[in-house]
């Protein structure tokens, strides 16, 4: 039997939210806020650790996550593109780490269950980078292996990881999942309330 892999998970939570125009991790929803759903569905999840960086508007996000069993790294240059937040969350990592699973702080309805069927996808293939496909689209949480660490560390902007799909085209396995919240973020008022409907 295959030893269970040491993977982190780093949540991405830095962003302005420029287009929504509010602190968009302190939306509620579901009695608490979307960052919250996000680190809890990370933390039952079988993640060997969490790491929530944050950035925009950290004042008010940090003293929200005292007390939980998470790594918080603030990104102080979160202007500058979610790569930044990218980079700050593997200087994060601690040794031995053999993969990240990058999730966004504003996609609170991925499940545990989900988290878990890519963590076990990377644990039988050990690729490179593996990425959850709903409907024979990709979305989000993706897993980076530790031998994709030095290129990300190389970003810059807010392209966010995706010039590696391209560069290890060969070595990605799309894994399919039973979950359409894999390409739903909150972005936009539209996107919040469709959100808050979904609940009713």
């Amino acid at each position: 039997m295959n030893c269970l892999p040491n993977v982190v998970g780093v949540i991405l939570a830095g962003g302005t939210g420029s287009r929504i125009g509010r602190v968009k991790q302190m939306l509620p929803f579901r009695g608490r806020t979307i960052l919250e759903c996000v680190i809890e569905s990370a933390v039952a999840s079988l993640l060997h650790r969490v790491v929530v960086v944050i950035g925009y508007r950290a004042d008010l996000v940090e003293p929200m996550l005292v007390g939980r069993k998470i790594t918080v790294v603030v990104n102080r240059d979160y202007e500058s593109g979610q790569s930044y937040s990218i980079k700050a969350g593997l200087e994060a990592l601690p040794e031995g780490t053999d993969a990240v699973l990058f999730m966004l702080g504003d996609q609170p309805l991925v499940a545990p269950a989900t988290i878990n069927k890519i963590l076990e996808a990377y644990r039988m293939s050990k690729s490179l980078i593996v990425i959850p496909v709903f409907n024979r689209k990709r979305g989000n949480p993706v897993l980076f292996s530790r031998e994709t660490f030095h290129r990300l560390e190389t970003l810059a902007g807010d392209c966010g990881a995706r010039p590696l799909f391209e560069e290890y085209a060969g070595r990605i396995l799309e894994v399919p999942v039973e979950d359409g919240s894999i390409h739903f973020d909150i972005d936009t008022e539209e996107d919040y309330r469709l959100l808050i409907e979904s609940e009713l």
